[in-house]
């Protein structure tokens, strides 16, 4: 079942395909506030998406899993 309000992922990126893995580290960011369940400090640049991945995502070059491994983006 999809969640509700989420919104769109940018192209090329879609969630990992392990339900258990996605259901776990949601359930982890919407205890802490939407942060990345991977980072210690609660800052803007850490809110999911985070920074590091969305600087991964603007490299064409770049194919492969975030930091918690929630997304994976193709090349």
């Amino acid at each position: 079942m999809a969640e509700e309000n989420v919104p769109a992922l940018p192209e090329k990126v879609r969630l990992n395909d392990n339900a258990a893995v996605v259901a776990k580290l949601q359930a982890a960011m919407k205890q802490n506030g939407g942060y990345c369940p991977c980072r210690l400090k609660r800052i803007p640049e850490n809110v999911c998406i985070c920074k590091e991945f969305r600087d991964q995502i603007a490299d064409p070059d770049f194919g492969g899993f975030c930091h918690c491994h929630l997304y994976y983006k193709e090349k």
